[in-house]
């Protein structure tokens, strides 16, 4: 058995700090891009915003995250190339932690949405160039999930300017707006719920012990669908006096985008929550065991330090990217930040289901471009796009060196 440059104790209380920190990270820049369109169109306040992502960010993570973890674990480099190595590994893992916790600190401060995905993929390259070189990451991986820089913003663009202009024929340009608002708007939120229970019925139940047949599962997800389609028929019924007078038809579309920021906040959580979990349950696992080769199930310990940080990071310094998204793309009304983020939800839903971690930050700036396309082209921000496009393009090299660096001085520091 190796012995450990420090006590157990002690890595693991270091590898907590700075999962917190990277998950801080998350929640000022990608909770935050995820939530800016609920603030930004004025649908939902901060403190709403904060509350709706704390639970079900916790949710998404708990119970549909476990796909992506295994491959932020797993998927960027072969853990066995340090069986014989188990201090470099935790190093390395310290430092992608710190490198990305710190890039996405400097973006956050400025306003950046970028990719904690991909900040953490840059980070754990890093740290496999120094110690392994070229050839010993997965660069087929790699490119990969690099290739969503395209394929994600553009699925959920079509996907959100074809939701937008339903609506608009359905909605908007009806001859009466209420009615319409009240007989459509439910169905939409059936469908966002539908999505919603398939993935925690197919993927997030085995985490409490649960296994379905097919018919159960499409049991399940029709009966939490109807319920959210009800409640949400129930709550526009009820509020008719108020769509006609406060703002007409875009406070209808306010009530839909709670439902549509609780599917975002869900799908958040299981498929970036993973980013700041995955080398942090790496550490654990590898100090609990003295091996690489433990699969052991991630503690909701884990999980619930993750959901702690992200909130700390929304609250602490997230307006600053809601601002980005929510007011410098593109002017937003509840009707158009629904379709970004209906868009984006279903896009990023369907992507962990599948084990691959894409970027909820790409996903939805190509919703809301998507959407301020499908309104008026004319009122997009493209240098605020542009900038948005620069500052993903550095995230992987970015993260990449930070963690070159963070490794040779945690190496000198510790004397491993």
């Amino acid at each position: 058995m190796e012995e450990f440059f420090l006590s157990p104790y002690i890595i693991l209380a270091i590898a907590a700090i700075l999962g917190l920190f990277m998950a801080w990270g998350i929640g000022a820049n990608d909770v935050a891009n995820a939530m800016g369109t609920s603030v930004g169109s004025k649908a939902l306040t901060l403190k709403q915003a904060i509350i709706i992502a704390a639970i079900f960010e916790f949710l998404g993570a708990y119970l549909a995250g476990g796909e992506v973890t295994s491959t932020i674990r797993k998927g960027i480099v072969d853990p066995q190339l340090y069986v014989n190595d188990l201090n470099i590994f935790i190093i390395g893992m310290m430092s992608s932690l710190l490198a990305a916790g710190f890039w996405l600190y400097i973006a956050s401060n400025n306003g950046w949405p970028v990719s904690t995905t991909h900040s953490i993929v840059g980070a754990i390259v890093g740290f496999v160039l120094i110690t392994k070189g070229i050839d010993a990451v997965s660069w087929f991986t790699v490119g990969e999930i690099a290739s969503s820089w395209i394929t994600s913003p553009l699925i959920a663009g079509i996907l959100a300017f074809l939701i937008y202009l339903s609506a608009k024929k359905l909605i908007l340009n009806a001859k009466n707006q209420v009615t319409a608002a009240i007989s459509y708007i439910p169905f939409y939120s059936f469908l966002v719920a539908g999505v919603i229970a398939q993935v925690v019925a197919r993927k997030g139940l085995s985490h409490i012990g649960l296994s379905w047949n097919d018919n159960e599962i499409w049991f399940f997800t029709a009966l939490i669908a109807l319920l959210v389609g009800g409640v949400t028929s129930l709550a526009l019924r009820l509020n008719k006096e108020s769509i006609s007078s406060h703002g007409g038809i875009e406070y209808a579309f306010g009530i839909l985008m709670i439902v549509t920021a609780c599917a975002m906040a869900f799908a958040h959580g299981s498929n970036d929550v993973a980013n700041a979990i995955g080398p942090l349950a790496a550490i654990i696992s590898v100090v609990n065991s003295n091996d690489l080769s433990s699969t052991a199930p991630i503690n909701p310990a884990i999980l619930l330090l993750g959901g702690a940080g992200i909130v700390l990071g929304l609250t602490t310094l997230g307006y600053k990217v809601i601002k980005t998204v929510g007011e410098k793309i593109t002017k937003l009304t509840p009707s158009l930040g629904f379709s970004a983020e209906m868009a984006a939800a279903s896009t990023v839903v369907f992507a962990s289901y599948l084990g691959f971690p894409i970027s909820t930050t790409h996903t939805l700036i190509g919703g809301v471009i998507g959407v301020g396309l499908a309104s008026s082209a004319k009122d997009l921000d493209w240098s605020s796009v542009y900038r948005i496009f620069a500052s993903w393009i550095i995230t992987i090299p970015i993260g990449a060196v930070f963690t070159i660096l963070f490794y040779v001085f945690l190496r000198v520091i510790f004397n491993v």
